[in-house]
């Protein structure tokens, strides 16, 4: 047998037949690229928005059955129309359409002021509000918005607006997009993130607000106008989800902002943190290691993962968990930290690398392969992988080292990352035992669903002269291993 086919079939093999058909049959449904979009002209100068179209959603996740206002902008007025897509597999297309709305006469809407905390958060009025279906299935939704042409001469222009459905049955698997870190990095509308104040770019007591709408992605990628609205999802947690509900697994969606409802743990056997998952509200990091010692595994498929101390406020007509503040680091100024901030933090917050098994180490940023060091461990099974054996590029922008001392953790890869292509630090992505046969792994990277799979409309990173390679038998075969030992784990 071809090795192509053995791993093929070894693979389908690994993946346990789901609790729930729900994935594997919305999955059947006719699917379509043309969620993609096609038409964007970002503004003049720094480019982070397109005022010719754009909006936002005034929750970040809702139930299925509830109504989602969202406001919408059009410079000059337009009607727009509203294409609503759930994001999975569907035969590799990567988006099923569920409706559309409008044409819905869209006027301009004012910029917002710059408040307390440099903080930006639009009152927009709502334009619209999406009836959401009893019968839609959690997931990443995307609204494509679409101006109107007035005569023929005229574009169609074109951006997103992103958002949750969730539900409240257990599943097997709780995906958590990072939509925290999503707000912190958006610039919207001309440089507006906790990053970009003038004393630092990691300057205490800094804010930012989910009510507006996400502009254009600025680091990792040279230019990525395209995925205009979506936050970060498209270019960090899409790959993962494309490829769970290509394998059919049970998978429900969550928000960061759901996890400071403990009960949102405890209705799945795994919980995912996926991509780059840097900001936390203390009771996200409180709630997960009480269902780490519930029995629910965790697997940190992510790197810089709680790492900012953000707790959530609410905007000010008091819809809850809208406005994120920057108030610590999670363990402190712990390592070589002092040489890179200069002001210190209002907050304290317990160490990542407590709940994780490691935790952010200085310099951040940076690349590197993903190497075998303990291959015996069961989680390799079936990869062929041996000592020193590399995955090229799979560690990135971000990621874990310094781990814990943790009763039966162990470093599972590990190696240099190149910050600059000079400055050498250390990863170590880790795996440990929960009290209930459940496990707690780390990857260590931002980057491994871009080892999982490279759906439509997705481009790979780079960063510091490396980027991964793209889909990998053996990052697939890892990730089948450990969800199937988290699924079967008693609890």
């Amino acid at each position: 047998m071809r090795r192509r086919d053995w791993f093929l079939s070894s693979l389908a093999a690994a993946v346990p037949p789901p609790s729930s058909g729900l994935i594997a049959r919305e999955n059947r449904k006719p699917g379509t690229r043309d969620w993609q979009l096609t038409a964007i002209r970002p503004n003049a100068g720094k480019g982070f928005r397109t005022s010719l179209v754009e909006g936002y959603a005034f929750f970040q996740s809702v139930v299925a059955g509830d109504r989602l206002p969202v406001a919408l902008s059009a410079q000059p007025a337009r009607p727009v129309l509203i294409d609503l897509y759930r994001m999975g597999y569907y035969g590799g297309t990567g988006a099923r359409l569920v409706d559309t709305l409008g044409p819905i006469p869209v006027s301009p809407q004012p910029d917002p002021p710059i408040e307390d905390f440099r903080l930006r958060a639009c009152r927009w009025q709502p334009s619209v509000e999406i009836k959401i279906g009893a019968d839609w299935l959690s997931g990443v939704y995307l609204a494509k918005l679409r101006t109107v042409p007035q005569s023929k001469h005229e574009h169609s222009w074109q951006s997103y607006i992103i958002f949750l459905v969730r539900d409240n049955r257990r599943a097997d698997i709780l995906f958590q997009t990072s939509d925290n870190t999503w707000a912190a990095y958006n610039r919207w509308p001309d440089d507006y993130s906790l990053y970009t104040a003038p004393r630092h770019a990691w300057a205490p007591e800094i804010a930012v607000s989910f009510d507006r709408p996400y502009g254009k992605y600025s680091q990792i990628f040279a230019d990525h106008p395209l995925t205009i609205g979506s936050g970060e999802f498209l270019l960090w947690e899409f790959p993962l989800a494309y490829w769970l509900e290509m394998l059919g697994y049970d998978v429900s969606y969550v928000s960061n902002s759901d996890m400071i409802d403990p009960a949102q743990f405890l209705r799945s056997r795994a919980f995912l943190s996926v991509g780059h998952d840097e900001y936390w509200d203390i009771r996200q990091y409180n709630n997960a290691l009480a269902a780490v010692k519930a029995g629910v595994s965790q697997l940190y498929l992510s790197g810089n993962a709680v790492f900012g101390l953000t707790p959530f406020q609410a905007a000010a007509d008091n819809r809850p968990n809208r406005i994120l503040n920057r108030q610590g680091i999670f363990g402190g100024l712990y390592g070589n930290f002092p040489e890179f901030f200069q002001y210190p933090f209002p907050q304290e917050a317990p160490p990542a690398n407590r709940l994780i098994g490691a935790q952010s180490v200085y310099p951040f940023n940076g690349g590197g392969d993903w190497i075998c060091s303990h291959p015996r461990h069961w989680m390799f099974d079936g990869t062929y992988m041996k000592q020193g054996d590399r995955i090229p590029g799979l560690v990135g922008w971000e990621h874990h080292g310094d781990p814990a001392d943790i009763a039966g953790l162990e470093v599972v890869a590990e190696g240099d990352v190149l910050s600059g292509g000079v400055r050498p630090t250390s990863y170590t992505a880790t795996i440990y035992p929960g009290p209930k046969g459940n496990i707690v792994f780390n990857a260590a990277t931002i980057w491994w669903a871009q080892g999982l799979a490279s759906p439509p409309g997705h481009v790979l990173p780079w960063s510091h002269f490396v980027r991964p390679q793209g889909p990998d038998p053996r990052v697939q075969r890892i990730t089948s291993n450990l969800l199937n030992r988290a699924l079967t784990a008693r609890s």
